[in-house]
């Protein structure tokens, strides 16, 4: 089709010239393919106001404020119109508008983050925040750090640090920027690193900031586990259950229907996956309907998939979350734990030279040895003796 800037262009020559009959204009309408009044129309336009390319239309936009009040109305088109309403001023858009830009946005990466608390998982498997006794806070901190607060109410832990915060780190951002962008257009993420470095953590946080949280599920997997296991742990996690079909063909297209819809399918230790599985992973995410997210963690899950070049080429983003720098270590852990706020950040460093290595892990199970010893003493002080007794509980003899 020609350009409609080049044959206005073309026929204001003719016209000019004296030149132009209803015959250039007939041809030029059947070529372009609307009607002769519409071309006789154009000629007007380019004669009043000197343009012939056609004026750039302006749709609707979410500005910054609006997308930010859809974050704290948790995504509920509906209520932000209302409230748009409510507060006049600029004409409002229908709620078919508001819903196609918005849909727009977050199918080219936009992410939408609320201030939701996370969704604890059932008593069978707790969540990894529920593990280590603590919970998402509304709010910042100092210097715009987000934190995790310990829960009131809490089971038996592993790792119980009371008065412990995680930080939310440059590493824990960039997991959030992530994930949301992965859940925006149904894509395929992994996020790795060394074990203890606070991938389980960020991934949760993550997670509870999606606009609904609900619709996140997580498969849990054994070690080396076949196709039709997987096959069953993913219909269980996509509550499908005893509906499955026996057949494998059946019960493939049973999980590519549940996979239509926008979800966030979360596969921590991806490293115990064997290639087959991982290939049948590769085969669901290839159908063209699958519009779930699925994020594949674990240390070690990036050389799994690097084995299957298949499924490494479909992954979106791979995200590294990364030790703790020697700068970082000492004003994150005393955001971590008050503990740490009078200790010296020459024994600071001493510890992470020793023993800490910046993984978030070590530095836990250090707290908890020092505040197990500190615990009701009133005037405690955490010098070099004592971090020497709490490595040494952790490491052997130094």
């Amino acid at each position: 089709m020609l350009p409609r800037g080049l044959v206005v262009r073309r026929l204001l020559e003719r016209q000019q010239a004296g030149e132009l009959a209803t015959r250039h204009v007939r041809a030029v309408a059947e070529t372009v393919g609307v009607s002769e009044r519409t071309v006789w129309r154009w000629l007007e336009q380019a004669k009043t106001t000197g343009q012939t390319e056609p004026g750039i239309r302006q749709g609707y936009a979410v500005s910054d404020e609006v997308w930010a009040l859809l974050g704290e109305v948790g995504g509920n088109v509906a209520e932000l119109r209302r409230r748009l309403s409510a507060a006049g001023g600029a004409a409002v858009p229908s709620a078919s508008t508001l819903h196609r830009v918005i849909r727009r946005d977050r199918r080219a990466g936009r992410a939408l983050l609320t201030g939701r608390e996370p969704v604890v998982a059932g008593p069978s498997r707790p969540d990894p925040l529920s593990e280590l006794g603590l919970n998402v806070v509304a709010g910042e901190g100092t210097g715009g750090q987000v934190f995790l607060r310990e829960q009131k109410h809490l089971a038996q832990v592993p790792v119980l640090v009371p008065g412990a915060q995680v930080v939310h780190t440059p590493a824990v951002r960039s997991v959030l920027r992530t994930v949301a962008h992965a859940a925006a257009v149904g894509a395929v993420v992994c996020l790795y690193g060394d074990a203890g470095q606070g991938k389980t953590v960020g991934l949760q946080y993550a997670l509870s900031q999606l606009p609904h949280p609900a619709r996140v599920r997580r498969v849990h997997v054994g070690v080396h586990p076949t196709v039709p296991e997987l096959r069953r742990v993913l219909a269980d996690a996509l509550e499908l259950g005893r509906r499955l079909p026996r057949g494998a063909g059946e019960a493939d297209l049973m999980l590519v229907n549940a996979l239509r819809q926008p979800r966030v399918l979360v596969l921590d230790e991806a490293q115990r996956l064997p290639g087959a599985a991982l290939e049948f992973l590769r085969g669901l995410w290839d159908h063209p309907d699958t519009d779930t997210a699925l994020v594949l963690a674990g240390a070690g899950s990036e050389r799994a998939l690097r084995r299957v070049p298949a499924l490494a080429s479909r992954v979106l983003t791979w995200e590294l979350v990364p030790r703790l720098s020697q700068r970082e270590v000492a004003t994150v852990m005393a955001a971590f734990h008050p503990l740490w706020e009078d200790v010296t950040a020459d024994d600071v460093a001493w510890v992470d030279e020793h023993v800490g290595h910046g993984n978030f892990r070590t530095w836990a199970k250090l707290t908890s040895h020092l505040t197990a010893e500190t615990y009701g003493k009133s005037r405690a002080v955490v010098d070099r003796r004592m971090l020497e007794r709490a490595c040494a509980r952790l490491m052997g003899p130094l």
